[in-house]
């Protein structure tokens, strides 16, 4: 009984794919590939046992910017499964004003909904097009009548002419793009929904969308005609069409079971939540958010607007800096729930040379690419890289530690001049080395309180 995994990866596969756009944290690595694997295996197991096996959820522990969330939502990528991340700290223990904890059950099962969707939208695009290609030559050419030409016809037929060698010319020009800035008039729907808005403050939006859905099947339908390019009107009537084509039954029935398989909720902060009784004013909830995660992270059964969705096989990956509170501060139960504890290594001055130059979607290169579009062509030095790192380095340790986020501030503060004057440099090249590098930063990162502020 051998099949090919969802993802066709092994461990050590997806931790090679995990590097070639996350530097280092190998540990954390392994464990996701770990327990993506042990997904695929799951669904090798006899029907009896394969409800049994629980999956492994995981607690990143690392101060902020060492790449716990890069790891977890490159993973779900991978896996090609319903991914989102949520904040502990935004949810209140039931009785207080804020988010339930069941609405980030919610929020992944719209998101499967709209990944089956497009799927299946995709699967059908080309006969959507050929069907919004009818409809578009339909309003181009409309069917005559008794008068010798329709009011709105691109062009006026002789009556002897036939209709369909005529659609066939059109069909021709519209192909070759010809017919792109013509302008059509659509009819389009949409439906009005009075009184939601009103259902829009915190605590509310539940009760919002779920008043939504109901007047969604009794409000009429209002139409409204709009003047639109060829180019724009063959776009929206595919889509139209797509929608058509799909079953969302089936659409529907596909994103529950996604979710309840495969499904992967990031919890971020899961530290702000930690702690036992005893606490006044806002950290009053603390325990109770703890006790609402808890059903959940066990596996439960969640009524959303698709129908019933059971979170037993969800997979939840924790995370947190845990600085002040540690994972035993965890209610017992809870910390039962997340049997892998991965501790991410803070990063090194190597590590942000790394992250600047190696990954796919490396800094420097997106900053090349972007000013490539204004023809001005940027180059790098190994002596400007590392000074960038060494400047981020010193920039974390006497302010805060942000990881490698404050490569972002530092790159921004860096180029900007350039990014600013690059429309008018068209063809220029231009090269960073260390003398720029310190001569746009140096004085920052001497003034401490500027460079708070700053970088």
């Amino acid at each position: 009984m051998t099949r090919p995994a969802p993802t066709g990866l092994t461990p050590a596969q997806i931790v090679a794919e995990l590097d070639r756009y996350i530097v280092g944290q190998h540990r954390a690595k392994r464990a996701v590939a770990i327990a993506l694997r042990n997904r695929w295996r799951r669904q090798m197991l006899p029907a009896e046992l394969r409800d049994e096996v629980a999956p492994k959820n995981i607690i990143m522990i690392g101060p902020t910017g060492v790449g716990k969330t890069e790891v977890a939502r490159r993973l779900a990528k991978l896996a090609q499964a319903p991914f989102i991340k949520v904040e502990a700290s935004k949810y209140t223990e039931v009785g207080y004003v804020g988010r339930d904890v069941e609405s980030m059950v919610r929020d992944l099962t719209e998101q499967s909904v709209s990944m089956v969707k497009a799927e299946l939208m995709s699967q059908v695009q080309e006969k959507a097009e050929r069907q919004a290609e009818d409809r578009l030559l339909d309003l181009l050419l409309p069917h005559r009548s008794a008068e010798p030409f329709s009011s709105g016809s691109l062009e006026q037929v002789s009556p002897d002419a036939s209709r369909e060698s005529t659609l066939e010319k059109l069909r021709a020009q519209l192909r070759a793009g010809r017919l792109d800035d013509r302008i059509v008039e659509l009819e389009t729907q949409a439906q009005t929904m009075p009184l939601v808005e009103i259902f829009s403050g915190q605590g509310m939006e539940e009760m919002g969308i779920q008043l939504k859905d109901m007047l969604s099947n009794v409000m009429p339908t209002k139409t409204r005609r709009r003047r639109v390019r060829v180019a724009e009107a063959r776009k929206l009537l595919a889509q139209e069409e797509a929608q058509k084509l799909v079953d969302m039954e089936e659409v529907i029935a596909q994103a529950v079971r996604r979710v309840e398989n495969s499904g992967i909720i990031f919890l971020d902060e899961l530290d702000k939540v930690a702690g036992r009784e005893g606490g006044h004013g806002p950290d009053v909830s603390r325990e109770g958010v703890q006790r609402d995660l808890l059903p959940i992270v066990e596996g439960s059964a969640v009524t959303t607007k698709y129908g019933i969705v059971r979170t037993d096989h969800v997979l939840f990956i924790a995370a947190g800096a845990f600085h002040v509170a540690k994972p035993a501060d965890l209610i017992p139960e809870l910390q039962g729930r997340f049997p892998i504890r991965v501790e991410l290594e803070p990063l090194t001055r190597e590590d942000f040379i790394r992250i600047l130059t190696e990954p796919e979607n490396a800094l420097i290169r997106q900053y090349v690419e972007l000013l490539r579009t204004e023809s001005v062509t940027l180059r790098f030095l190994p002596e400007a890289v590392e000074a960038i790192a060494e400047i981020a380095m010193q920039v974390n340790t006497s302010t805060e530690n942000i990881g490698a986020r404050r490569l972002y501030t530092i790159m921004e503060r860096l180029l900007e001049e350039i990014s600013f004057q690059a429309p008018e440099m068209p063809g220029k090249e231009l090269t960073i080395d260390a003398e720029y590098v310190q001569q746009r930063l140096s004085d920052v990162t001497r003034d401490q309180d500027l460079s708070r502020y700053i970088l």
